[in-house]
């Protein structure tokens, strides 16, 4: 007996009302043709969220509709908040025309896998294999509730958004070998990297509706090359870069649809009846295309440029370094900490210099900027980041990373007035973080012992960055709409006193638990027994304090105006 679920009529995805209100689950043709009506999508886990939009919302759009010729063809679509009846027509036709290549479970082309795809001993592994937080093999999750002894069930809406996620998200090394594929040895393939995803720090721009975010997060230019298909337009057996057989190849994307539904894994879901209803209890990961660089038309990526003097100058594999890396993110860094490549507009990525790193931001950002009259300053963009810290030879999952941000479209102008003060916060937050954590190494020198190493342990200063990032929060939630210098520095008058009391607070408990024999101070030696410096804690103190004043200038001279007792 055949057992069908078909994304484009079955809900699966998580919606709740554009103004409000519990989600819902919605099949892809609701999300589609109704997306002016709902809002942001809602996942298990944050990475869900780019790869159902990259592997389907959008890819559906772009194949249905293509993009944008230019910015005011963009504006025309963004204005009317929601699809014309002629687009609407064109994303239901398309729908029905694909219907059969949206099922999760057909018998000869599901959605996202390979049918038939098996070992030669025919085994599969539990369907907790494809699920980021399950503990499987060498990746087990911290604080994990399941073992991977315990059976694993999935909704066909679940193995859904695992089966996107992996094909994005998934770990590398070893792979289990299948019939087909001519490179798998003594039943495994190695060499597999990490699903494309991993190797980037993804951003994705978020609007007020599921509308205006598929509006955010599609690139103008061009329409799509003949050769650029969506893997489920990539099925036939004679197609040589065809998504339908365990055969697999290393090359570049023919363009956006190849790159966001890249098969990085053939994946086969094994469905049963049970008293539930249809379960996926076992699933079969095997290998699958390799991009050899995530390419420069990645749209959802910033990046560093590399130093002049190490720009590549000869043919592609010649060794030579590529001028574009993507910027990965960091565990435990804030985005805003990044602010200075989140607003690094495209016409300023080249100030790399000769010895120098450089940065861009993700190409949409970048587009966003430019369409700041259109979209008025006070629209309320959410920049959401989210990227996976992987372990062990990239074999296992360390840690997920998300953050959001209430980003003013102003600070994406090159020049603007919010752009600068923005960067000057960001600037000034890490400074008062290694303010505190000089005092905190002057301290330690004053009592006899090393200062804390900078690779190991909890260093006070990372207790600023905690204090100061709801404050940095609010401020660019603020910035929103203000164009007035008057009100920027109003703005950032206010956001130095409550740093100036906010960095005091974890100076003061730094302070109060010197033991007394600090105070005497100790002396030094210094470069080789040349000079002698004396740390005690009143110069920790008073060295600090200065610090704070100069990186806080504008508070500072609020004070001296008006002296508090």
């Amino acid at each position: 007996m055949t057992h069908g679920f078909s994304l484009t009529d079955s809900p699966w995805l998580r919606l709740p009302p554009a103004g409000g209100g519990p989600a819902q689950e919605h099949s892809l043709r609701a999300a589609l043709l109704e997306a002016h009506e709902f809002g942001d999508l809602v996942v298990e886990l944050p990475t869900v969220r780019p790869a159902v939009f990259r592997q389907v919302l959008l890819a559906v759009v772009l194949d249905a509709l293509g993009r944008p010729a230019d910015e005011r063809e963009w504006t025309a679509w963004f204005s009317r908040g929601r699809w014309s009846a002629e687009q609407r027509d064109r994303l239901e036709a398309y729908l029905d025309d694909h219907s059969g290549l949206f099922d999760l479970f057909h018998p000869e082309h599901p959605f996202g896998q390979v049918a038939g795809l098996a070992t030669a001993k025919g085994e599969t592994k539990n369907a907790g294999l494809i699920v980021a937080t399950a503990a499987t093999g060498n990746n087990v999750p911290l604080f994990a509730s399941r073992t991977e002894g315990d059976d694993f069930s999935l909704t066909p809406a679940q193995a859904a958004h695992w089966l996107l996620h992996t094909q994005c998200w998934d770990t590398a090394a070893i792979k289990t070998g299948v019939v087909g594929d001519p490179k798998a040895k003594a039943g495994k393939t190695t060499g597999n990297p990490t699903g494309p995803l991993g190797q980037i720090g993804v951003t994705l721009l978020v609007g007020t509706t599921l509308f205006e975010t598929l509006l955010l997060n599609l690139p103008i230019g061009a329409p799509p090359t003949s050769t650029d298909l969506p893997q489920w337009r990539r099925r036939t057996p004679a197609d040589p870069r065809s998504a339908g057989t365990a055969q697999w190849q290393e090359r570049a994307p023919e363009g956006l649809l190849d790159l966001w539904t890249w098969q990085s894994r053939r994946i086969r879901l094994f469905p049963e009846p049970t008293d539930d209803g249809l379960r996926v209890t076992r699933v079969l990961v095997a290998a699958g295309d390799r991009m050899p660089h995530t390419p420069e038309t990645e749209p959802h990526t910033m990046w560093r440029v590399e130093p002049t003097g190490r720009r590549s100058t000869g043919r592609a594999g010649s060794g030579a370094t590529s001028p574009r890396r993507p910027l990965r993110l960091q565990p435990g860094k804030a985005a805003w900490r990044g602010l200075d490549a989140l607003l690094a507009p495209e016409r300023q990525s080249r100030e790399s210099g000769e010895k120098t790193a450089g940065f861009a931001t993700s190409r949409l950002l970048d587009q966003a900027g430019g369409l700041v009259p259109e979209l008025g300053d006070a629209y309320p963009l959410r920049v959401e980041l989210c990227g996976v810290a992987y372990g062990n030879q990239s074999a296992v999952i360390d840690d997920l990373m998300f953050d959001a941000l209430p980003l003013p479209l102003a600070a994406l102008e090159e020049d603007s007035d919010v752009r600068a003060a923005l960067l000057e916060v960001a600037e000034q937050s890490e400074q008062l973080a290694t303010a505190v954590n000089h005092l905190s190494a002057d301290l330690r020198r004053a009592l006899g012992t090393d200062p804390i190493p900078w690779d190991k342990g909890q260093r006070p200063g990372e207790l600023v960055l905690h204090a100061l990032d709801p404050l940095v929060r609010r401020l660019l939630a603020g910035m929103r709409g203000v164009d007035e210098l008057e009100r920027i520095e109003a703005g950032q008058l206010a956001w130095e006193q409550l740093a100036w009391r906010r960095t005091w607070e974890v100076a003061d408990r730094l302070l109060q638990a010197v033991p007394v024999a600090a105070f005497v101070g100790r002396a030094v030696t210094q470069q080789e027994g040349k000079t002698e410096r004396t740390y005690r804690v009143s110069l920790a103190e008073a060295a600090f304090l200065k610090r704070r004043a100069e990186i806080l200038h504008r508070a500072d001279a609020a004070r001296q105006k008006h002296p508090r007792p």
